[in-house]
């Protein structure tokens, strides 16, 4: 018979894998940090919707996968990337910046990346073109995908379990999930288009 929560449960292991690889992989979570669908995954675990034990699982799999995938275009294409000074994404300046606070902070910096949205998505692309050593790198990573993980599942599976009804909620609680996670750094980067759009302007008029 057709089992409409199965199919729920299954499919939403498949989004949330896909997406969380993505975001790092693919770069997404410049648009749209993976913490959101991993709150609201919580939050249907604490529905009965979803497993939570399954989320951490193929929420750290798939951002493991999406790691590596951007360490490597980092490691063969990161000179290639990284040579726009014109570039909001890509600045050069952000390679010398990372490999400063690679040398201060070392593997350190693996663990707390995870948990800065917007930075996560792009550690691994310039831990790549710094010239980590990739063994070494993908050991704290599995450490910092892991607690990354459990943490943020189990803030969305506490936040369900504080709201009475979170279903007739829950699109308003990941949209101000979003808000609070990608607003600051969007707007950074806004502020920074501009004033790099000043500048070009005034050097034109110079001219």
């Amino acid at each position: 018979m057709f089992n409409v929560t199965h199919l729920i449960q299954t499919g939403g292991l498949y989004i949330l894998g896909l997406f969380l690889f993505a975001e790092v992989g693919l770069f997404l979570g410049f648009f749209l940090p993976g913490d959101t669908l991993l709150i609201a995954a919580g939050i249907y675990a604490m529905m009965g919707k979803m497993n939570l034990i399954a989320v951490i699982i193929v929420a750290t799999i798939a951002a493991c996968l999406g790691d590596s995938t951007s360490f490597w275009i980092g490691r063969k294409l990161g000179k290639k990337i990284f040579k726009n000074e014109d570039s909001i994404l890509f600045d050069p300046k952000h390679i010398k910046r990372a490999d400063r606070f690679y040398e201060k902070y070392g593997t350190k910096t693996i663990l707390i990346a995870h948990f800065l949205p917007i930075i996560r998505t792009f550690n691994p692309l310039v831990a790549g073109v710094s010239k980590l050593e990739y063994k070494k790198y993908l050991l704290f990573d599995i450490i910092g995908d892991s607690a990354w993980a459990i943490v943020v599942a189990l803030v969305g599976y506490y936040i369900g379990s504080k709201i009475p009804n979170v279903d007739h909620y829950i699109l308003i609680v990941v949209v101000l999930v979003v808000v609070l996670s990608a607003g600051p750094t969007l707007i950074h980067l806004i502020l920074r288009y501009l004033k790099k759009s000043k500048n070009k302007k005034k050097l034109d008029n110079s001219d």
